[in-house]
């Protein structure tokens, strides 16, 4: 009696514990927030961890984006005419230093002379665009609007007062910190060309050098785990820089051919805003629309008739060729996504979100299929389905 009671209960734990999918989940959720809890207790412990990892990571970085821009020229070289590697990165490294020597040279003081001018004559741009907008509310029609548009006009203006009074005392009060953000930039200019060089020459050996630290029989899946990460942060970095330069081509030819001021610091801006999915160009098209309007009605027609052959070029052969569909997400996806990460994590949240949820989603995917293929759960619901599959086959030749 004793003995068939202890089985039963051992029948009933393994059926709503063991065997249980939805108890599964809920232990593997539970272990995954105490894990966090354990962390956040011990934290102290992990500061000085994270204050390493946060000093070496801007040089890591930037390393890494330039790797996975350079490399594909460095294997091609290698296995298309044999040459060393070395030799490779050496000319590359020399032709980015030419192609420095010109920006600092030719580029950079005419942007800068741009946006001077832009920053000097912005307040001004900016009460045109109001008193414009002010005048055409005059038509008695449109009474009913101008109240609720001239607040919201009032209101940006304080926004931006307040802004510009806030930074400017943030800037003040915070020399020391704006001291360590210049040493930051400064060595991580210096050290990046460094680790960027030996990633470049040895990064080919890094996976199956990691691989080998994982037990035999995970090696293969590990190996693949690895590759599938590299495709897919591949993939999105030359992607989104490849787009982004011919953005800025586009918008750079575009606005030149119009007569646009400041053409090529608001296209050198766009650019920079395409590396933002589906909200970067439309939001570095305001400030080119507000200095249209101050401008001329027809150069807001140039400007709109320029944002719409980019905007087809981009996403009908541009974005298609470069891109495709690597990354498989879904529109909806990205933009939940992006003011998901946003919202927590502000612009670094925008711009690595979808790599880091496209690497998670790799490693996540994984796990599940590993944890499908072992566990007995899923192989008792795959014989169980696979017998009423049969059943009904036996019922369906009977039936004939």
């Amino acid at each position: 009696m004793e003995h068939k009671r202890k089985r039963k209960a051992e029948t009933i734990f393994q059926r709503w514990f063991l065997d249980n999918r939805f108890s599964i989940v809920l232990l593997n959720i539970l272990l995954f927030f105490l894990i966090i809890w354990v962390f956040n207790k011990v934290s102290f412990v992990l500061n000085p961890a994270w204050v390493f990892f946060s000093a070496i990571l801007p040089p890591l970085l930037l390393a890494v984006i330039q790797y996975y821009v350079m490399n594909p020229v460095v294997d091609w070289c290698e296995k298309k005419f044999k040459i060393p590697r070395v030799a490779t990165i050496l000319v590359l490294f020399l032709l980015i230093l030419v192609a420095l020597i010109w920006i600092i040279n030719i580029l950079v003081p005419i942007v800068q002379n741009q946006i001077n001018a832009l920053i000097k004559n912005w307040p001004h741009i900016w009460n045109d665009a109001v008193n414009v907008t002010q005048n055409a509310l005059q038509d008695p029609r449109l009474h009913e609007v101008k109240g609720s548009l001239q607040h919201m006009i009032d209101n940006t203006q304080k926004t931006l007062f307040k802004s510009g009074q806030s930074t400017f005392a943030a800037t003040i009060g915070n020399i020391s910190s704006a001291v360590s953000v210049i040493t930051m930039i400064v060595m991580t200019l210096l050290t990046a060309p460094f680790i960027l060089f030996f990633m470049l020459k040895d990064g080919h050996q890094l996976r199956p050098y990691i691989t080998k630290f994982v037990p035999e029989d995970w090696q293969a899946s590990f190996s693949q785990l690895l590759y599938d990460i590299n495709r897919a942060l591949a993939s999105y970095i030359r992607g989104q820089i490849t787009v982004a330069f011919w953005v800025g081509v586009m918008f750079v030819i575009g606005y030149t051919v119009i007569g646009l001021p400041y053409g090529l610091a608001l296209a050198i801006l766009a650019a920079f805003m395409n590396l933002i999915p589906y909200f970067g160009t439309p939001l570095a098209l305001i400030p080119v629309l507000v200095i249209a309007i101050m401008t001329s009605v027809p150069m807001l027609i140039k400007v709109l008739v320029v944002f719409v052959i980019e905007q087809g070029i981009e996403s009908r052969l541009l974005s298609p060729l470069v891109m495709g569909n690597k990354m498989e997400m879904h529109p909806v996806t990205t933009i939940l996504l992006l003011i998901g990460a946003s919202s927590v994590w502000g612009l670094w949240g925008v711009i690595f979100g979808i790599p880091i949820y496209a690497v998670l989603k790799i490693i996540v995917s994984r796990v599940y299929n590993y944890y499908r293929r072992e566990s007995d759960v899923f192989k008792e619901t795959e014989a169980a389905s696979s017998t009423t599959g049969d059943a009904d086959q036996v019922k369906t030749n009977n039936t004939k």
